[in-house]
């Protein structure tokens, strides 16, 4: 996905604010899933809920205004109500990586407890990352 940086996202220095980047992930975790047919809102309305439970993020260098900006999801891993994704944000114009990290995520329901992850997410995440072994 790609993300064009305006003013508005970026600090005192000129430069994105740090926690813009959390935004650009989420975002691309939605669009992944909508690429793939499944759509967040829908599974959400069903009694699947993806929060994110964990993140481990590296910033690497600064991305500044007017930059255009690609996002890359990739699974790493899934269990049975929780998975890995692997996102990294890179600067096209120049290949260079600016930040990557990993997003846990559970599966939930309305009331809040764990639930397996639905099979066509299961067999999405699964054969995803098994190509990009």
């Amino acid at each position: 996905m790609d993300v064009r940086i305006y003013y508005e996202d970026t600090d005192a220095a000129g430069v994105v604010y740090h926690a813009n980047y959390i935004k650009y992930l989420e975002r691309a975790r939605t669009e992944f899933f909508r690429d793939h047919g499944f759509w967040v809102a829908k599974l959400a309305e069903e009694g699947f809920i993806f929060p994110v439970v964990r993140l481990e993020l590296d910033f690497k260098s600064p991305a500044r205004h007017d930059d255009l900006l690609s996002v890359e999801t990739t699974p790493v891993r899934t269990a049975g109500a929780s998975f890995i994704l692997r996102q990294r944000i890179v600067r096209p114009s120049d290949g260079k990586l600016l930040m990557e990290g990993l997003v846990t995520l559970a599966c939930i329901n309305s009331a809040l407890k764990a639930r397996r992850i639905p099979l066509g997410i299961r067999q999405l995440l699964e054969s995803a990352s098994a190509e990009d072994i």
